[in-house]
């Protein structure tokens, strides 16, 4: 069972202290060293004044021997650079808590490792290696089958234990390993864990932030010496925090909170920074909308997105994990960039229309617009809270939808929630008769689906232009889907943006 370290405390001030000895000790070395070269140049070159630089006044530190201020993001990475402190802008090697990658850029990542330490190189930790296939899982193109094909070789020859298979693509039910996606699998299955550094081959990776938690994502090279050192070189991210407060309306979602997020401060807003999510609004949060707001700081340029841990984030990993962690906050002095401030109370649902996620409008906007397809999954909008959300609103409607409606869960667990738990307010009813009810499309076996494209069999894969709807985030798809629904159907539109 999850517990949070009980020398937590104690363990921080020994770190401190321990690295400050250690920074005296470079430093005395490195004064020595430069004592010695002076007396060399002295010889040749003479000392005509000096000058001691002015410093501006500092006050006496409030955290026992912290040296300086940082925020939460600057605190994880300190920690796993064995620093005391850190600053953003600062390049310093971390030790990696976890590293995922899955089976588009899993084989890439191991054909790199392989060629940089050798054809029978043994990954740095076998524990700290998580492999999820998730992306081009059920189709017959035979190219996507071989990367699982690469993947479940590698994590045989390397003992893996942490490798989500899946062999029956026939019936997923048929493979108890088999999760779904890699970034709600990751959380489901304990992998999250506030004041961790988690890093994977995948843009969203920066779900994960929402357990307090430095998580991002990188390329195939950098994935490639992580696996065979786990250690990787970071920029300190400076950080911007938004505080979000005000009594959240049953009408939006987080999703609508980033939407607006993401259209205040552009798609190149975040660039290389950290977004942390604080307030009234984010602690009444669920997990999972948590992981939402998190998921897509990507989207704007975020480095990372973290949300502080508390009760929620540890009521949510009793059980999930037995590794102890310890959880980081930003100190009242910590420097951000800026602060944004949102009454959330006051907002309204909101659609992110083509080409960009920062092309935001008014749900009620674009009433007009008619659309072919609705498409709800993914590791955006793919969880157990989304598919709740969207039957209360088709229960609440009464009506048939017009269009196809295409439901993907993001893993076996939400799928099992579609099926099983009972929606509150419905009379007991559960999301899959509902939906059933209203029309929808069965829901599908989990996987990222039809949100990065993929082959041409792919469910719900468009492959002619069309209009549509998606409570997701197409990293592909965006560039020809319209992400909002008809308003003819007025029931329905807060829930698909």
């Amino acid at each position: 069972m999850a517990s949070i370290s009980a020398a937590a405390k104690a363990s921080s001030a020994a770190f401190v202290h321990k690295n400050e000895l250690a920074a005296a000790a470079t430093t005395q070395r490195q004064r020595r060293a430069s004592a010695s070269a002076s007396g060399r140049r002295a010889r040749s070159v003479r000392v005509r004044a000096v000058a001691t630089p002015s410093r501006a006044p500092r006050a006496p530190a409030s955290t026992g021997s912290v040296k300086s201020a940082m925020t939460t993001t600057e605190k994880i990475l300190a920690r796993a650079s064995e620093h005391a402190s850190l600053e953003p802008g600062e390049n310093v090697w971390v030790n990696v808590d976890v590293l995922m990658t899955h089976d588009v850029c899993g084989p890439g990542t191991i054909g790199i490792f392989k060629r940089e330490f050798g054809e029978d190189a043994k990954v740095w930790d076998r524990e700290k290696v998580v492999i999820i296939p998730d992306h081009y899982i059920f189709t017959s193109d035979e190219r996507a089958n071989r990367n699982v094909d690469i993947l479940r070789d590698f994590c045989a020859e390397q003992s893996i234990k942490y490798f989500y298979d899946i062999k029956d693509l026939s019936n997923f039910k048929a493979n108890p390993d088999y999760k779904g996606v890699c970034h709600v699998a990751l959380a489901q299955e304990g992998h999250c864990r506030p004041g961790e550094v988690l890093l994977g081959t995948d843009s969203h990776t920066c779900n994960a932030g929402a357990f307090g938690q430095f998580a991002t994502g990188i390329g195939n090279t950098d994935a490639g010496f992580v696996m065979g050192t786990g250690k990787a070189l970071l920029k300190v991210p400076p950080t911007i925090r938004f505080v979000l407060d005000g009594e959240m309306p049953p009408y939006l979602l987080a999703k609508d909170l980033i939407l607006q997020i993401i259209g205040e401060i552009s798609v190149s807003g975040a660039t290389y920074k950290s977004m942390e999510f604080v307030g009234s609004t984010v602690e009444s949060l669920n997990m999972e909308e948590r992981m939402t707001l998190c998921n897509m700081v990507i989207e704007a340029g975020g480095k990372n997105g973290v949300v502080p841990a508390d009760e929620t984030t540890f009521k949510y990993l009793e059980g999930k994990t037995s590794v102890e962690y310890e959880p980081v906050y930003s100190d009242a002095q910590a420097r951000f960039v800026s602060d944004y401030r949102f009454d959330v109370s006051k907002l309204e649902p909101v659609v992110a229309k083509p080409h960009s996620p920062d092309n935001r409008a008014l749900a009620r906007e674009c009433k007009d617009v008619k659309v072919d397809r609705v498409y709800i999954g993914s590791c955006t909008g793919g969880k157990t809270e989304d598919f709740f959300a969207a039957a209360k609103l088709f229960f609440a409607s009464g009506k048939k939808v017009k269009v196809p409606t295409f439901l993907v869960p993001a893993t076996q667990k939400v799928w099992m929630d579609v099926y099983s738990i009972p929606v509150p307010g419905t009379g007991g009813k559960t999301c899959s008769q509902i939906f059933e009810e209203a029309g929808c499309d069965t829901p599908a076996s989990p996987s990222c689906g039809a949100c990065l494209g993929g082959p041409r069999d792919t469910y719900a894969r468009m492959n002619e232009p069309m209009v549509r709807t998606s409570h997701c985030f197409c990293k592909i798809g965006v560039l020809h889907d319209i992400n909002f629904m008809n308003l003819e159907e007025s029931s329905l539109i807060f829930m698909f943006n």
